[in-house]
């Protein structure tokens, strides 16, 4: 640690224009309290700014048709003011409920308990090495980034296995270890929220896009499946990039690796192959993941199927997606305790047990943010402070003549700005979701659009931000073979992927929504109508 504390001393007095602008960022979001405080004090100041608005007479002209749900009467949305006796017995009685409604938490905390048991009985970390490890020499750099954006689905393996793995194999092969470091931390990081899975990001963030969209429709529901077509095709636009970033700008840049510069010996490295026992358990928890899929399409596939929707199938109120996490811990939960059985990892239930509750145990800072998260939610919701400044903002839009596709280049660029000083996922959209969403339904888009829009800019800053939880344990793992690497240097590596992954993903949205005109995810909608 003294290490990386000294490298990063000298980096950040280096005069470098780059050096300079970073320690800029750093010192701006090393101001920012922390995400839990920063929510609470956004509570507390809706509070003061309801009574405020509400003094000033601050109001809306309801754009919804008179009629609808939700809709006041007289067509007028005024503050409510919390600043008051009726606002305190409001807050008060519903402080415990705001937390436990909060969507995100149950279906999170469901879809963490079926990937737990595949995390700790070493499926996942099984997995992620067959894949790279059994890689040819010239597909070694794409599987590296293709298997680093599967293994969000679970993000500590990422970072913790599988880019010091990356690394080690890139060494093994007489390759920069650093260009391996990069690029797992590209696919892990920069491609957080692409999977060929749904994971439990979905749930999360489509727990706050519901409330959000709400404001304006009552009615609304977002589904965790609602960007996941757009997600799967992703993968593979963040693993080819990746790839041709790695091996194209990254790599050559690095020039020939000198052993000299490592921190340690590193012949003290080994990468373990898969053990035959290991690839037993592989193939036994495949097959039981064959025969769940099996069971499940047999109730979506026929027409009779019990989980289709009797009118509209497997879309809109089905049973399946209405219950997709409960599926995310099923496939999960089964082929983890198999694999488990078979290396043995876990020997009966209390091991599964153990596994969930280790899990749990770890989510204790989550919990504690989301509730403040979910009453910053339900404050700007019982105020209508979100609903009137996405009125007047989507009128600004119109006024400005930003309404077309291209107001989404900027909502990205904006959600990757944010993203350099406010790094959770989570965090950042429940701050922004009830201002973007209801203001861009306004003129017209679905908030299942605007959440896959959001997802992109959320993703490819992370990779450049010491505000990002994982960076300080990237940069120590750098050391190992850089021993005077700072953040500057750390930064300056992961810059290209950035600047490429916003760029290709930016394309590939318009492309796959305004081109094409293809749905982001089953039953999502590209434009809204009221």
């Amino acid at each position: 640690m003294s290490n990386v504390t000294e490298t990063q001393a000298k980096n950040q007095q280096s005069k470098g224009w780059f050096n300079r602008f970073l320690a800029t960022v750093e010192f701006l979001g090393n101001m920012l309290p922390h995400p839990i405080t920063l929510f609470a004090m956004f509570c507390v100041a809706i509070v003061v700014f309801s009574g405020i608005a509400d003094w000033m007479g601050l109001s809306a002209i309801d754009p919804r048709p008179e009629g609808a749900k939700g809709r006041d009467p007289d067509g007028i949305i005024e503050v409510v003011s919390l600043l008051s006796a009726e606002g305190l017995q409001k807050i008060v009685t519903g402080l415990v409920t705001n937390f436990t409604g909060f969507a995100p938490l149950g279906t999170v905390l469901v879809a963490l308990l079926g990937v737990s048991v595949a995390e700790h009985s070493g499926l996942l970390s099984a997995a992620m090495r067959g894949m790279v490890m059994g890689a040819s020499k010239r597909l070694v750099t794409f599987m590296v980034v293709f298997a680093a954006i599967l293994s969000n689905t679970a993000s500590e393996l990422g970072y913790v296995v599988l880019i010091p793995l990356a690394a080690m194999i890139f060494h093994s092969l007489g390759r920069h270890p650093l260009a391996g470091l990069a690029a797992a931390f590209a696919g892990v990081s920069g491609g957080y929220s692409a999977n060929l899975l749904l994971g439990t990001i979905d749930p999360l963030l489509a727990g706050i896009t519901t409330p959000a969209a709400q404001m304006i429709d009552p009615t609304y529901q977002v589904g965790p499946e609602a960007n996941w077509y757009f997600m799967m095709i992703s993968v593979f636009l963040i693993a080819i990039v990746g790839t041709v970033v790695t091996e194209k700008i990254v790599e050559p840049r690095l020039g020939k690796y000198n052993p000299n510069d490592a921190s340690i010996d590193l012949g003290e490295n080994n990468i373990e192959h898969l053990s035959a026992i290991e690839k037993s358990g592989l193939k036994w928890a495949g097959f039981s993941l064959l025969i769940v899929s099996a069971l499940l399409a047999l109730t979506i596939v026929p027409q009779s199927g019990i989980l289709r929707h009797p009118e509209t199938g497997l879309v809109a109120g089905s049973p399946f997606l209405k219950g997709i996490v409960v599926f995310i811990f099923v496939t999960f939960a089964i082929p983890g305790f198999v694999y488990g059985r078979v290396v043995g990892t876990m020997k009966n239930d209390r091991d599964v047990i153990d596994a969930m509750s280790k899990s749990m145990g770890s989510m204790g800072m989550y919990i504690v943010l989301v509730f403040f998260a979910a009453q910053f939610v339900a404050f700007f919701k019982w105020t209508n402070l979100g609903t009137i400044l996405a009125i007047n903002g989507a009128a600004l839009l119109t006024a400005l003549n930003l309404t077309g596709p291209e107001v989404f280049v900027l909502f990205i660029f904006m959600c990757a700005l944010v993203n350099l000083s406010l790094g959770s996922s989570s965090a950042q959209w429940a701050v922004t979701a009830p201002i973007f969403v209801p203001m861009l339904m306004l003129v017209g888009y679905a908030p299942e659009t605007i959440q896959a829009a959001y997802r992109i800019g959320d993703s490819v800053t992370n990779l450049i931000t010491p505000m990002m939880s994982y960076f300080g344990l990237i940069l120590a793992v750098a050391t190992k073979y850089k021993k005077d690497m700072g953040i500057g240097t750390l930064v300056a590596t992961m810059l290209p992927y950035s600047m490429f992954f916003f760029v290709g993903w930016v394309l590939l949205f318009y492309i796959w929504v305004f081109g094409f005109g293809l749905p982001v995810g089953p039953n999502s909608p590209i434009y809204y109508t009221p």
